[in-house]
């Protein structure tokens, strides 16, 4: 057993060289003005997230071929009981959810189906530096998400989450960096000479992104950033400033004016793109941090986002926070 044991982790990683080889000698195809062509849809739906939980800290960042199996299967277990019916996708639904609502079945939850996959490792979150996978904040940057956490968020409907008022996506899909989430993790890439633009899934955020071009004056603040690309090689580099006020303390790397947020796009293979990032901020973080994913080629296309489209959440969340100051002014 022992023998077999040692033969196939020979194999194990015989197969992991040759995949990385055959990466490194991949030829992307190109556009008609000679730059790889990152163009088409694509998916980062996976169970990796951008944090490694504290129960895969034993692991670290690669997951061993021996775990994959039990790991995947458990953390499907996780994805059912985040559900409101108690399903996952494939499984007929039998009525009995109803009296609890269907906000968040099965049928919408799409997290994708296994760990994310990035120079044939699997990984325990898209961190990878510092070694913890972990946001590195600093003592000032958890003050100020506290702070955000803490604040009234029902005196009217800006005080609500910007997913639930539809203006950008929630979970920072957009970015960036992109992350994944529970569901909508499409993302349609056209490009030009002069731009590159991203559509994202959720909400149907565009990234329009000049190539070569300067920043815009500080004074220009806009959802998802000011972002402007260059080409190094075959890799576009995407660096970002000046999020937002509004999306700096919900966003998966908040930055102050001082911060900036660069992002890599490689065609590592036919199917997937790789995605690296890096943070810098020194206000709120103790160090630079970032990591990678990679981007999976589809054949599902966008669904139609229409946020507010009979959604009676965000009237309801507000006409029970008047109805409660009713109650209180009334004792």
């Amino acid at each position: 057993m022992k023998r077999l044991s040692q033969i196939s982790s020979l194999l194990t990683l015989t197969l992991a060289f040759t995949a990385l080889q055959a990466a490194e000698n991949y030829e992307p195809p190109r556009t008609e003005y000679g730059k790889p062509d990152l163009q088409g849809f694509w998916t980062n739906a996976s169970l990796t997230t951008m944090q490694r939980p504290e129960r895969y800290d034993e692991l670290g960042l690669v997951i061993p071929d021996e775990d994959l199996a039990a790991l995947t299967a458990n953390h499907h277990q996780n994805v059912r009981q985040a559900t409101d019916d108690g399903l996952v996708q494939g499984e007929l639904l039998d009525g009995s959810d109803l009296g609890e609502g269907r906000g968040y079945n099965a049928f919408w939850v799409d997290p994708g189906t296994q760990f994310g996959r990035v120079k044939g490792e699997y990984r325990t979150s898209w961190i990878t530096y510092p070694e913890s996978g972990r946001v590195p904040y600093s003592e000032e940057g958890t003050a100020m998400r506290r702070a955000r956490f803490t604040s009234s968020r029902n005196d009217g409907p800006e005080g609500r989450a910007l997913g639930e008022r539809c203006l950008i996506g929630f979970g920072s899909t957009g970015g960036p960096p992109m992350n994944n989430v529970l569901y909508n993790n499409l993302y349609q890439i056209v490009q030009t000479e002069d731009y590159v633009m991203i559509m994202v899934e959720m909400v149907h955020d565009a990234r329009i992104i000049p190539i070569d071009k300067e920043h815009r004056p500080d004074e220009f603040k806009q959802w998802l950033g000011d972002s402007v690309a260059h080409w190094e090689g075959d890799t576009l580099v995407v660096e970002t400033i000046n999020l937002h006020p509004q999306q700096i303390p919900s966003n998966s790397a908040p930055i102050t004016d001082q911060g900036r947020i660069v992002e890599r796009f490689s065609r590592y293979s036919d199917d997937q793109i790789l995605y690296e990032f890096e943070v810098n901020d020194p206000v709120y973080y103790t160090q630079s941090w970032g990591g990678a994913m990679s981007f999976n080629t589809t054949d599902t296309k966008p669904y139609e986002y229409a946020c507010h489209e009979g959604n009676y959440g965000l009237v309801g969340i507000l006409a029970g926070a008047r109805r409660d100051e009713v109650a209180v002014e009334a004792e």
